[in-house]
């Protein structure tokens, strides 16, 4: 007899939400989402991805499919009454009560008595590093202070899966980094299943054990990070997943794309000969050599239009007559750094292209 199918955290088959008769959110996506991933939902402005979230929470209603959480169909059950719990971007603690009183308050709502309901409040914050800021008001916390404080008024309730709506979206840059790895920490730490929404790819990329990149209602990849970056499905994925260059032609065979400006790399590819594609090339996989610099492999010739030094790496824009080429390569202070209008070479390794469909 074969082993009984643990059920998902999260499974969505045929899921589908309209708003009125013109307007198609999320269209009929199948995804499973496994117990104790940390799981991103990515996508621009109006993909859809809040409006899956929103499904899972029990915020909005599907119009058509099924939604199960650890096999339990969701339908139209109320949010109270499913294992969720959802964190937004505003933190919506209550102002006039203490921290520790915010953290408690789903706990004495549910009647849960005042002592136990304290001494689990008291653990969340803990967990979270502030226990020393149970009695303070939230106006006395910092933004970072405040979404963790969020996150344990979450976590107390002891959800299966716990949602996060672009949670960190409010923090500055610095904050919101340091963050993400006590997000990630915290994830580990509690074992339980996070939904994470986000338009941030770098965030995606740094948390998430896979993401699901979400365009036009429909899901067009579900991979690792770094299936996702390296091997991207599509045009849009190669594109919205960090930066990259798209370099267009047409296939070959099997090894080679030619190029438009009749250049060919070799670069392995499953599609059709005569098929138009784009050759992603990742600015920070390509090498700048001088024209006296012959590079092993292909290389191609250009005028390094500008010069953007980052810190730890130049960024150069490299004209061609066909395009021009983002490139970023590590500081290198014994080498020195090339300047606009310098003529150079660029060259790549093989596993730094990848062809996606144009």
């Amino acid at each position: 007899m074969a082993e009984e199918e643990i059920a998902a955290a999260v499974e969505l088959q045929g899921l589908t939400k309209r708003f009125g008769a013109d307007v198609t959110a999320v269209d009929s996506i199948d995804l499973r989402i496994e117990d104790g991933e940390f799981f991103a939902l990515l996508g621009p402005s109006g993909c859809g991805k809040t409006t899956t979230l929103r499904m899972i929470a029990g915020l909005e209603f599907p119009t058509e499919g099924s939604l199960r959480i650890y096999g339990e169909e969701m339908g139209t059950l109320s949010p109270n009454k499913r294992p969720v719990n959802t964190v937004f971007q505003n933190y919506a603690l209550f102002p006039h009560m203490t921290v520790l009183d915010n953290v408690a308050f789903g706990l004495r709502m549910q009647k849960v008595d005042k002592a136990e309901a304290n001494k689990r409040a008291q653990e969340a914050i803990e967990m979270v590093r502030l226990g020393q800021m149970a009695k303070r008001k939230p106006n006395q916390l910092s933004g970072g202070q405040q979404q963790r404080i969020a996150l344990a008024r979450a976590l107390v309730n002891r959800p299966k899966v716990l949602l996060l709506d672009e949670p960190l979206g409010a923090l500055d840059l610095k904050l919101r980094q340091e963050m993400q790895i006590e997000l990630k920490s915290l994830q580990r730490e509690v074992g339980i299943t996070f939904v994470f929404v986000t338009h941030d790819q770098e965030e995606a990329l740094t948390l998430s054990d896979r993401i699901a990149v979400m365009h036009d209602g429909k899901f067009l990849q579900v991979a690792s990070p770094e299936n996702m970056y390296e091997r991207p499905a599509n045009r849009f994925v190669a594109d919205f997943i960090g930066q990259t260059n798209l370099l267009e032609g047409t296939v070959e065979d099997a090894e080679t794309v030619c190029l438009a400006n009749g250049a060919r790399v070799s670069v392995a590819n499953d599609k059709a000969e005569g098929a138009k594609v784009a050759v992603s090339l990742r600015p920070e996989r390509i090498n700048v050599h001088a024209l006296d610099d012959k590079p092993d492999g292909p290389s191609l010739e250009g005028v390094v239009s500008s010069v953007t030094y980052l810190g730890t790496a130049h960024s150069y824009r490299i004209a061609m007559d066909w395009m021009e080429i983002e490139v970023r390569e590590e500081n290198r202070p014994s080498r020195g750094h090339f300047n606009a209008g310098d003529s150079v070479l660029i060259s790549w390794h093989s596993d730094g292209v990848w062809v996606v469909d144009n």
